[in-house]
């Protein structure tokens, strides 16, 4: 059935199909064993999902993608995202994902041509290079460091970034750097002389294609139509990336928490202490209750927010706020649901052996990335009292 016939539903369950028959069993050697989720492995599994009519949920149909709305995409997303590596698997996963996005958004016909469809349709990976080493940019992107001065003909880059996912492999980087009058995004090819990709950074998670990397930009010089968008919009246009992005962080990572809550729902029904069961034990089903109550309320949160982006577009300030809101709540959530599946797992629950303990790790730095949850919640309080100021 092609793809483009299906309903959401039916997308969905396809994708939960597909995750457990043909991601599931590479898992283990990315999440345990340690090996690096390379491009060899990546076009693997995205052409068995390409066949299996999955491929795609965030890409326009134009390119070979499903081209769902948001609502649509938090049912698939989710089923994706039980596995750590079936986001990448369907061609859903970051930094790609807002890329999509933000090109589908500000591209010219021919930087669509050059950088959006082959992204859409998988043939390459991108990144997206903002945070920088101290006293750079990280949460606050008004420290931005990295410059662009205007020469004959386009630009000259130079900065140092970090925390760069994908680098390592990349076929364009969209550079955020300081121009007069404001901030502007550039794309830059990998094979640009004036761009250096380092050292993966040694990070708790071990999933993310091309790793997380230093990049420095050495009088990198790229044409007038590298420009992405205007000059000086480049923090107008992140806006257009970041509420999507957030919630489909929070999407796949839903999923990853369904699915930790059902292996250690399993375990403790099938394993006895004094007695009886685990499960009949009072303390392990509030664990179990807690669970469920984090996840209906994280999905609940999820669907309420792509629906805002639906009807009033990511830019909109319900969008970010909504945005905002969910991933404070859904990252701390998905952290909650993922401790207590490791203490209801035992001591197992700690041995890098079991999925589960892998998923924790993993899991950490949703807390931190597309927004600490401490900033996130000074911005949300912000916008409440701007009403009683």
């Amino acid at each position: 059935m092609p793809a483009a016939s299906a309903s959401p539903p039916d997308i969905a369950q396809r994708t939960r199909i597909f995750v457990r028959e043909h991601v599931f069993p590479v898992e283990r050697e990315i999440v345990v064993a340690g090996r690096h989720m390379d491009d060899v492995l990546r076009v693997e599994l995205q052409t068995a999902a390409r066949a299996a009519g999955v491929f795609g949920p965030l890409s326009p149909v134009a390119y070979g993608g499903l081209g769902l709305d948001t609502r649509a995409q938090a049912s698939v997303l989710e089923a994706a995202g039980t596995s750590l590596i079936g986001p990448i698997a369907v061609g859903a996963s970051a930094p790609d994902d807002g890329n999509i996005h933000l090109l589908a958004h500000l591209a010219t016909a021919p930087q669509a041509e050059r950088y959006l469809a082959p992204l859409a349709r998988g043939e390459v990976r991108s990144s997206i290079a903002m945070a920088e080493p101290s006293p750079g940019a990280g949460s606050d992107p008004a420290m931005l460091a990295t410059v662009a001065e205007k020469v004959a003909g386009g630009w000259k880059i130079n900065g140092a970034k970090h925390f760069t996912t994908g680098a390592d492999g990349a076929a364009f980087t969209i550079c955020i750097a300081a121009t007069p009058g404001g901030t502007t995004m550039f794309l830059v090819d990998q094979d640009n002389p004036g761009l250096k990709v380092g050292r993966r950074m040694p990070t708790l998670d071990h999933s993310a294609p091309g790793g997380h990397c230093e990049v420095t930009f050495s009088d990198c010089f790229v044409p007038d139509d590298a420009v992405l968008g205007e000059v000086g919009r480049g923090l107008e246009y992140a806006q257009v990336r970041l509420a999507p992005s957030r919630l489909t962080f929070c999407m796949n990572w839903l999923g990853l928490a369904t699915r930790a809550h059902a292996m250690s729902a399993e375990r403790i029904v099938n394993r006895t202490a004094f007695g009886i069961p685990v499960a009949d034990h009072g303390m392990a089903q509030a664990h179990v209750a807690d669970n469920e109550i984090d996840i209906v309320a994280a999905r609940a949160l999820v669907y309420s927010t792509a629906t805002v982006i639906d009807e009033q577009g990511s830019v909109s300030g319900a969008a970010r706020h909504a945005a905002s809101i969910t991933k404070t709540f859904v990252s701390e959530a998905v952290w909650r649901v993922l401790d207590r599946a490791v203490q209801l797992y035992g001591g197992l629950g700690v041995c890098e052996d079991e999925l589960v303990a892998r998923f924790l790790v993993e899991a950490r730095a949703f807390r931190i990335y597309e927004g600490p949850s401490e900033v996130l919640r000074w911005s949300i309080a912000r916008r409440v009292l701007r009403a009683y100021r």
